[in-house]
Formats: structure tokens, sequence, C-alpha cells
């Protein structure tokens, strides 16, 4: 399953060790887990929700990068408390029993935030990241075309 990320350059390590010190949207501190997207822009959306409004001030060191995961992704059930689905991805983390889990995304329902687990054993054969480098400010500009057609709506 080819999976995308959009993070920071010092940040690409597929350690998990983010999620690890401050715990993630899905998992409680202490547990290692990489949030992937099933699509790449998802992985945009998804961090452009947390970015500044204005973008000159976002770091010019992120990039967009995707691996490839030889699994199937067991599915988390979202039609139930936030707290619940919290627990579920813990105790799915502990048990080891599968490297990815799939959350049906609040930002963009028709796509996935894939949970990676780095301790399953699989985690082993998972190449690094390809990656490019990628801008909010050049993704974002303001299209040249829209005040040659923003009068005529």
């Amino acid at each position: 399953m080819k999976l995308w990320r959009l993070t920071r350059a010092p940040f690409v390590a597929l350690d998990g060790a983010g999620a690890a010190a401050k715990g993630g949207r899905y998992s409680s501190p202490g547990k290692p887990v990489i949030s992937f997207a099933s699509e790449p822009g998802l992985a945009v959306l998804v961090v452009l929700r947390y970015l500044p409004a204005n973008l000159r001030d976002v770091e010019q060191d992120y990039v967009l990068g995707w691996t490839d995961v030889p699994a199937d992704c067991e599915r988390v059930d979202v039609s139930v408390p936030e707290s619940e689905i919290r627990r579920w991805v813990d105790s799915w983390l502990e048990s080891c029993r599968s490297p990815l889990a799939a959350v049906q995304s609040k930002v963009l329902p028709e796509a996935d935030v894939v949970l990676f687990n780095p301790l399953h054993p699989i985690a082993q054969s998972v190449a690094p990241l390809t990656i490019r480098p990628f801008s909010f400010v050049e993704c974002l500009h303001r299209p040249p075309m829209l005040d040659d057609f923003g009068s005529q709506a």
C-alpha cells in the first residue's frame, strides 16, 4: 500500500518518535506511531490545518514523501467517541498484530489517515520515505488567472 506523509525534513524518519514523545491524534504519549495519508492531497490538508494563517511564517523545510507498506489495514470504527478510538489504537499498537490501521479522515472522508506501527516486525523492511521539497507558499499562491476570471463570476 502506497502511503503519503507531509512533514518537515528533520522528521522524515519512520520511527514514531514525535508521537511517542507527545502523543498523536489517535494515540497516547509513550506509543510510537507514524501517521500517513492514503492520498497526497490529504497529507497536505491535514498539515495545513495546523499552520498559521500567514504561510510566509511557515518553516521552509517541508517535504512530501511516500513509501510502500506491503500490508492491508485494519479498519478503525469511527462511529465511536474519539476517546474509544484512542484506546483501540493504543491496544492495537501494543499488540503488534498488524502494521497498519486506517481511520476515516475527518478532513476528507473519502480518504484515510493510515497509522503505521514502527514496532511491528514488518517495519524493518519498509523503505524510508521517497521525498521531494514542498512549499505551501508556492502551492497556495494566488493564481494569476483569478484576477482575469474572478470578475466574470
